[in-house]
């Protein structure tokens, strides 16, 4: 049988007292948030009739889940980074700001203060195995000039899907870069193919997907964060045509104008002796007289000082 508390007088009062709304003391905007936020948790412990053992179990996996670090992977999982891109679209579409390269989402394993080239780098550190990829392209303003100047920072994972800095056994900045465009807007990055990666089979993102009937792979990519005063910020990221999951993303992140084409070539150009890639990705970046749109949004990110 499904009883009725919601809107009882002491669940109401309980609620009240949780979020701090009887007390002076405190952040407004927290207050608002802890009691939206509780309020629909209890509404759906009674909607759905959940069990004290269910509750508890949410619990256990919400410590061990903080223990392992994974909300991280989680939260694309389950569709928050890509809801929150459909927000800001949509929200750029109301002011008038829509166009451009489209955003798409940074995931969670950016690192700060990448090595800064002028127009061209290599990306890997020469040690780490696999195809060789050309990867290049022009940064150019809404109507089609080339904006020189700008900061394209790019980082992939590298063959067996490991990212530096979160896999030991790769060294300091490998596979990451920034490369500032040349007077014709163009970026030039010398590296290897890089190979999807999947959540740690033995870990908490795994268990829900699992339970929904659904993997935790995602395709080969490569991300990228494109900046230069007077433009808004891009946080975007392209997929490799081709891969089993390009379509099948468990993070969502993946949107068509950003599924490039990966063409083999053997002409022993850019120093590569034997069969390599050639990715060509241009990038489309609007003006704007707003600051705050020039930087990526802040949350927590590695940094390497």
């Amino acid at each position: 049988m499904t009883v009725k508390t919601i809107q009882t007088e002491a669940v109401q009062m309980l609620l009240k007292k949780v979020a701090g709304l009887d007390k002076d003391q405190g952040n407004p905007r927290m207050k608002e948030i802890v009691y939206r936020l509780v309020s629909d948790l209890y509404k759906m412990i009674e909607d759905l009739d959940i069990t004290p053992d269910e509750f508890w179990e949410g619990v256990h996996y919400l410590n061990d889940l903080g223990t392992t670090k994974e909300a991280v992977l989680l939260a694309p999982g389950l569709g928050f980074d890509h809801f929150l891109d459909i927000r800001e679209d949509a929200k750029d579409e109301a002011a008038g700001l829509a166009g451009g390269t489209p955003r798409t989402i940074e995931g969670p394993l950016y690192v700060e203060n990448a090595p800064i080239s002028e127009g061209e780098t290599r990306m890997d550190d020469g040690q780490s195995p696999g195809q060789g990829m050309w990867l290049h392209g022009k940064v150019l303003d809404e109507d089609g000039n080339p904006v020189a100047g700008a900061v394209v920072d790019l980082w992939h994972a590298d063959s067996k899907g490991g990212y530096s800095y979160f896999d030991p056994t790769q060294s300091e900045f490998n596979l990451r870069r920034r490369v500032i465009t040349d007077a014709d807007g163009c970026y030039r990055a010398r590296s290897i193919v890089p190979n999807g990666y999947g959540v740690p089979p033995e870990g908490n993102t795994i268990k829900v997907l699992q339970s929904l009937g659904r993997h935790g792979n995602r395709p080969a990519h490569i991300h990228y964060f494109v900046s230069k005063p007077g433009y808004k910020h891009l946080t975007t990221q392209i997929n490799l045509a081709g891969d089993a999951y390009t379509y099948d993303d468990f993070a969502f992140a993946t949107r068509d104008e950003l599924v490039v084409d990966a063409t083999p070539k053997n002409d022993n150009a850019h120093g590569f002796d034997s069969e390599y890639l050639d990715v060509e990705f241009n990038v489309e970046i609007l003006k704007t007289d707003n600051p705050e749109l020039e930087d990526k949004h802040s949350r927590a990110r590695a940094s390497i000082n």
